[in-house]
């Protein structure tokens, strides 16, 4: 069993006694504490939160112990049940609510669930934020309302009003997809993305859509993180279908995978880049993304004129620069695409309806549209952490051993060379050190990560 506790969100596993799992004791304590957090950040005896939840098996529990734990605190819960990540992020600009709880373990596995906090602009929490939210709950320095205080729970779909949303934003033409008539296939992994894709792609005019696991009942139909591995079946059935693209989403619809029209990865990393490029091309500006992301999206910014800027992973950080730097979009290499035209959180429909935009006015095939962008590889590794491992000093010593290259040490250890570079740190959501390592072609990716991993057992 295991419960992470960080500025990310309360994260576990389902099961086991309270403090191993995410029990429901957990659920009850952290949501408490976070409707303390939100009402001494509003002043308010009765904040208006926003609850949305993914599809997994245990979302059903988990939602009502989140919104009956909110009401006894005194809250006034708008529950939208089934929803995106960034559906529910919206909901809590549009219904003026003073936060919101979204219930996802996002690419994590079936046995998995997670609370992800969000603040009054349906951002998520700060670090200083988060951390108030954590000593709340480890203290739990919190109280219930009488019996005549409590608050009330209200249901509403926001599904609709987030569709509407993408179809205002300037740069999607609806008009453009339409008359393209695609064919257009989308892989749901079992989970809300199966609700809500389907509603966009219709929305945008697409009559042909060919649905992968789109039934939202949790059962993750293989493994929901949307990388090349997990979706070998998909590129297959990509390839029997004769359809022109297919979007892959993880199961809370925040990360955005696209497969070719023949079947083979557009890759996650190039879905922000080209989502950048077609942005860019109407309007120039700045860019940012995260240490772990390809240089290609640096390349794609500069050619068009704007600075491209890196910041520390996680969403957070990447929204608080891409506000210091005024970026015009941004996001991270995993396929999470952040255009603050739309809202400062990762949207998959946002994506979707932008790059078929894009692929529609180019009147080039997926596989067209890839070529024209520089051609990085990225080998994506991890070393699974037990408790002795101590990831701080091997970090250090890495840093020494490479004093003589590029070095940043705002998020881990990222060592640029040349050609190349590679990017060390410790997951802020598993038990793991990530190791990304970037070159110009796979074999010399692998070859310098597999020389990384190898330094670092050493050490270990």
């Amino acid at each position: 069993m295991t419960l992470i506790k960080s500025i990310s969100g309360i994260r576990g596993t389902i099961g086991g006694k309270p403090g191993d799992g995410l029990s429901p004791l957990d659920v009850v304590k952290y949501s408490s504490a976070y409707a303390r957090w939100a009402k001494d950040t509003t002043g308010k005896s009765k904040p208006t939160i926003v609850v949305g939840r993914d599809a997994r098996i245990s979302g059903a529990m988990f939602e009502s112990l989140v919104c009956a734990s909110l009401s006894g605190m005194g809250c006034k819960v708008v529950n939208i049940g089934l929803a995106t990540t960034p559906t529910t992020e919206l909901a809590v600009v549009k219904e003026k609510a003073d936060g919101g709880i979204i219930l996802t373990a996002s690419h994590n596995p079936a046995q998995w669930n997670a609370l992800k906090l969000l603040n009054g602009n349906g951002e998520f929490l700060s670090a200083v934020e988060g951390a108030k939210v954590l000593d709340f709950a480890e203290t739990e320095d919190f109280e219930f309302a009488d019996v005549y205080d409590l608050g009330s729970i209200s249901e509403k779909d926001y599904l609709q009003a987030h569709v509407d949303h993408v179809l205002k934003l300037e740069l999607v033409d609806v008009d453009a997809i339409s008359k393209a008539n695609f064919t257009v296939a989308f892989d749901a992994v079992n989970s809300v993305g199966g609700i809500a894709i389907p509603a966009l792609l219709k929305a945008l005019g697409v009559q042909n859509i060919v649905p992968i696991n789109e039934q939202p009942t949790g059962h993750f139909a293989h493994v929901p993180e949307p990388l090349p591995e997990n979706l070998i079946d998909t590129c297959k059935l990509v390839r029997e279908q004769n359809v022109d693209v297919c979007f892959v989403v993880d199961p809370d619809v925040d990360r955005l995978s696209i497969i070719s029209e023949d079947g083979s990865m557009f890759n996650e990393e190039y879905t922000l880049v080209a989502v950048a490029d077609y942005v860019l091309s109407k309007k120039p500006g700045n860019t940012v993304s995260n240490l772990s992301s390809t240089r290609a999206l640096r390349d794609i910014t500069e050619k068009y004129g704007g600075t491209y800027t890196a910041s520390a992973v996680g969403e957070v950080n990447v929204v608080t620069e891409m506000k210091a730097t005024n970026a015009l979009i941004g996001g991270e290499g995993n396929g999470g695409v952040i255009y603050p035209a739309s809202h400062y959180g990762r949207d998959a429909l946002v994506g979707i309806a932008l790059f078929l935009t894009h692929l529609a006015k180019s009147g080039k095939t997926c596989t067209e549209l890839r070529k024209t962008y520089p051609n990085y590889f990225i080998s994506k590794n991890k070393i699974e952490l037990t408790p002795e491992i101590d990831v701080d000093a091997i970090l250090v010593k890495m840093k020494e051993k490479y004093r003589n290259e590029q070095v940043n040490d705002i998020d881990g250890v990222k060592i640029d060379f040349e050609q190349e570079w590679v990017h060390l740190r410790k997951s802020n959501t598993e038990p793991i050190i990530r190791i990304y390592a970037e070159s110009i072609n796979q074999q010399s990716s692998v070859a310098l990560a597999e020389r990384i991993i190898n330094e670092i057992k050493d050490l270990i």
